[in-house]
């Protein structure tokens, strides 16, 4: 069985983006984009949200293209490219990159995903993410939190119906007071 994580930057009080979309208090130090870029390369396929998608999709396939591209920014746009991803989403109608797009059921797609051969796949995006959460697909969860308060927004955890148990596998703190966590959940340590 394939390992799903779900990770995200994500403010103190647990957004993943500030009210109407605002990215800009999580701008990753070099080594923060260094770890992002690295677990991309690592990354078997990643399952992204239509926001997500249309978030990455118009700058990172040419990004290395651009006038003052960074030796960092030139590795981490060959790794996404390269990448495998499966887009969910109802209101779009093409998609590119090494892409397929599933305009269905998602849930029923991602067990059927985690149920086939490969490596660990990661999951992106807040309505996709807590319908994985809801559905008990989400093997570890990443926070690379972010010392900002924003106040509200898009939330990394959706409302469940029932506890979920986790178990810390590492913490680390990056500049500027950037501290990333891991959590494997207990039924992501069984499948081990």
């Amino acid at each position: 069985m394939r390992k799903l994580t779900f990770g995200m930057n994500v403010s103190v009080d647990g957004y993943i983006a500030a009210p109407g979309g605002d990215l800009g208090w999580s701008v990753p130090s070099d080594e923060l984009f260094q770890w992002w870029s690295d677990r991309v390369g690592a990354t078997d396929l990643a399952l992204y949200g239509r926001g997500l998608w249309e978030s990455m999709s118009p700058h990172w396939p040419t990004a290395d293209q651009q006038p003052g591209a960074t030796p960092a920014q030139i590795a981490f746009a060959g790794r996404w490219r390269d990448m495998p991803k499966v887009v969910f989403s109802s209101t779009i109608s093409t998609v590119d990159w090494n892409t397929r797009l599933v305009t269905g059921d998602a849930v029923a797609e991602i067990t059927r995903l985690k149920a086939g051969d490969g490596g660990p796949m990661d999951i992106g995006g807040a309505t996709l993410a807590a319908a994985a959460m809801r559905a008990g697909l989400i093997d570890e969860y990443v926070m690379v939190t972010h010392p900002v308060l924003v106040g509200g927004g898009k939330p990394f955890f959706t409302l469940l119906d029932r506890p979920e148990d986790l178990r810390l596998l590492e913490t680390r703190t990056f500049p500027g007071g950037v501290v990333l966590t891991r959590y494997e959940t207990r039924h992501g340590a069984r499948s081990r």
